[in-house]
């Protein structure tokens, strides 16, 4: 089978697995495991920031930042299918009493202008505090619902100086940053150096089995830890599975492009074909989405061919591109999704 159903569905290698049976372990929630310990101050040296928190999951990181950085009834300014807003079940609402207000970008992205123009300056004849406050901005990159797309880092800048203007906290979610970096050559550093917070993940596109990371300042981990225990992310001897993020991100990020090269040839493959649309200007990196009349008919027949996608609307297929999809894979999907959709 190949699997091109997420980058999430990726197996460790030998190598990893070694790395991961042999990790020298303690207790996190005492903040005493040495590879746990070692990967957060990895990951903050990476991303310039003071802090790292280990967590299982992206969403949990997310969700810890947006709590920390509101209060109920706060509203939280977002582009319209990111993330946060889009596959993160009602979390904002649940776990902080935010409201999400969304805007209306370009490819996942949008300006600080739609940010000014989102957030209400009230007038002096109006008391300031008949106004919700409008506390935090965030931004995905890359852009998981748009294809993969990547933010200009000049124009992220710009957000997050226009936030900081208005008094807002900002937090990237950059479960993909690694791609983005990957495909542009902007270091990580430079994409989360506007930012207040910066989340990461080791099991999208890096091949990790489980778990995500949190930067900061050390105050706002500080305070953080609490939160992940409040949503159950205290793990124990989690050395072991944080083994397999440290081996991810010293061995897979430079063979990210590859994933890219092999999305863009199937694109462009789906592209030549008379029956299916795709916008070839949205695949930035290793997500592919493309529309048909039939999705379910393609994505089940390509199944029972031996390849495996998700429908993702009324017309919409994906299809992302890992370190588990060979340049011969990739052929052999080509070959067998582009004959389903001719057929």
């Amino acid at each position: 089978m190949i699997d091109l159903r997420s980058d999430t569905i990726t197996r460790p290698s030998e190598a990893m697995r070694a790395a991961m049976a042999n990790a020298v372990v303690g207790d996190d929630v005492y903040h005493d495991d040495p590879t746990v310990n070692a990967l957060e101050e990895k990951v903050a040296s990476l991303l310039g920031k003071e802090a790292a928190m280990y967590v299982p999951t992206g969403t949990m990181s997310n969700q810890i930042a947006v709590r920390c950085h509101t209060q109920p009834g706060d509203i939280v300014v977002l582009e319209a299918a990111a993330h946060i807003g889009s596959h993160e079940m009602g979390g904002a609402a649940h776990h902080s009493g935010v409201t999400l207000k969304r805007v209306q970008g370009s490819l996942g992205t949008f300006t600080s202008d739609q940010l000014r123009s989102a957030v209400p300056v009230p007038h002096p004849s109006l008391p300031s505090y008949l106004f919700e406050p409008h506390t935090l901005v965030c931004v995905e990159n890359t852009h998981n619902e748009a294809g993969g797309t990547v933010w200009d880092v000049d124009q992220m800048g710009d957000v997050a100086s226009a936030a900081h203007d208005l008094g807002m906290a900002t937090h990237l979610d950059g479960a993909r940053l690694w791609n983005a970096t990957a495909s542009t050559g902007v270091p990580v550093r430079d994409y989360a150096a506007s930012f207040d917070t910066v989340s990461v993940c080791f099991s999208k596109g890096l091949g990790a089995p489980v778990g995500s990371a949190l930067t900061g300042t050390m105050d706002f981990i500080d305070e953080a830890r609490r939160f992940k225990q409040m949503f159950g992310g205290g793990m124990r001897q989690s050395g072991i599975i944080a083994a397999g993020a440290l081996y991810a991100l010293d061995t897979n990020r430079e063979r990210l492009p590859l994933d890219h090269d092999h999305a863009l040839r199937f694109a462009e493959a789906i592209g030549s074909t008379k029956s299916a649309t795709i916008d070839l200007d949205s695949v930035h990196t290793n997500i592919v989405y493309f529309d048909v009349k039939d999705p379910a008919r393609v994505v089940d027949e390509s199944l029972n061919a031996g390849v495996a996608m998700l429908v993702l609307g009324a017309t919409r297929i994906r299809a992302v591109f890992h370190l588990d999809v060979t340049d011969e894979d990739t052929t052999t999907a080509i070959d067998t999704v582009t004959s389903v959709i001719e057929a």
